[in-house]
């Protein structure tokens, strides 16, 4: 069994029990298990989790109920389609939109399980990974670190061996893989493929661009939510950070962590899409040059990934009112649009930022880009 990837593997199975001990030991735990599991007493809780001997144990008996409690506390429903485009037993590189710092990963694990695929790796940002107890429940939970904090040299030497590491996940270990489409999330609203992401995928092939992207077997994955998660704090950054250098505090992953948790999203839907192996056949016979058929895989990730998004009512409305027009209206009722302009006011009211018609406009921007992208392809 290699030791290469030892920096930013998840745990084998034989670091289990070791990992699960130092969680149960964590104060960390406490709050968790009262927010998720008020019903449980502690201790019997603990020893429930002292008796995980394997990931999978660790997946499937904890994660898979603490994500479905998520879902059913903070959401009205979950819906999914695309399964039929995968098949079990497969191993996949799932690219995604990413709204939600954990539960765009999370919520696809217990999809996949649902529908009889094994789970997948997910890409697990270093720049979250700040406590022992966060590194422990990221690496039980098939987490992979991604190096966020290499500067130079280091930045090409990291992207080269999570290169690796992927394509050795997906071709040996037979695993599925997620990551997304870009390094953090969304934060306007507007899901597009960072052709970094691509480059970085090449760097460990040593065929041709047919070949190398064959192997890894990727699939668009479209998330959807009805409410986006940390709608107002990603405004409020972006705001920010258009008038002068923007600076996280230091517990802010944290809490964009469990605002994602906690705050309503109304539905939410997952779409797979279709894998990526005959479309490269072309985009190697009519792009010329490694770069532009880099850009055109790009834009095959991004259609798939805009026509499949799930368009919900605040959509269209978010549309319609930032073009004062009612073009949409047939999508919405009048009971709806208040509702929904109504949320908008609260949470602008609530942000610490005096130009008030400003933060309006970027919230109704980020919920209106979905329906602009996909009208690009009409």
């Amino acid at each position: 069994m290699t030791n290469r990837f030892d920096d930013i593997r998840p745990y084998y199975d034989s670091e289990v029990k070791e990992a699960v001990q130092r969680v149960i030991a964590d104060q960390n735990i406490y709050p968790v298990i009262q927010y998720l599991f008020p019903e449980k007493n502690p201790e019997e809780f603990k020893a429930f989790l002292s008796t995980f001997e394997t990931v999978y144990d660790f997946q499937i008996k904890l994660m898979h109920k603490v994500i479905r409690k998520i879902v059913e506390k903070s959401a009205k429903e979950l819906t999914y389609s695309g399964f039929e485009n995968i098949t079990p037993g497969e191993s996949y590189l799932f690219i995604a939109n990413h709204r939600d710092i954990m539960l765009d990963s999370s919520i696809l694990q217990i999809l996949l399980h649902e529908n009889e695929h094994s789970t997948s790796e997910i890409t697990f940002g270093s720049n979250l990974m700040k406590s022992q107890f966060i590194i422990d429940i990221g690496r039980l939970n098939k987490m992979f670190k991604v190096n966020r904090e290499a500067t130079g040299r280091e930045i090409l030497l990291a992207s080269k061996e999570l290169s690796a590491y992927m394509r050795y996940t997906i071709k040996e270990k037979k695993q599925a893989a997620w990551i997304a489409q870009r390094s953090g999330r969304t934060k306007d609203g507007n899901d597009r493929t960072e052709q970094g992401v691509i480059k970085m995928l090449s760097m460990s092939g040593s065929k041709d661009f047919v070949e190398n992207f064959s192997e890894l077997r990727i699939v668009p994955l479209t998330i959807s939510y009805e409410y986006e998660p940390c709608d107002i704090q990603k405004v409020r950054e972006m705001y920010i950070s258009s008038k002068q250098e923007y600076i996280k505090a230091p517990d802010e992953d944290l809490k964009s962590i469990l605002a994602g948790i906690t705050d309503y999203k109304g539905r939410i839907h997952f779409s797979v899409g279709e894998p990526i192996v005959d479309k490269l056949k072309e985009i190697n016979n009519n792009a010329k040059g490694e770069s532009e058929k880099h850009k055109q895989l790009v834009l095959e990730v991004d259609r798939q990934i805009h026509k499949d998004y799930k368009l919900w009512p605040n959509n269209y409305i978010a549309a319609d009112t930032l073009r004062e027009d009612s073009k949409y209206s047939d999508e919405y009722t009048e009971t709806e649009k208040a509702a929904f302009l109504n949320y908008i006011d609260e949470k602008v009211s609530a942000v610490d930022i005096n130009d008030k018609a400003q933060i309006t406009k970027m919230m109704l921007e980020l919920y209106s880009w979905p329906v602009l992208n996909i009208e690009s392809y009409e």
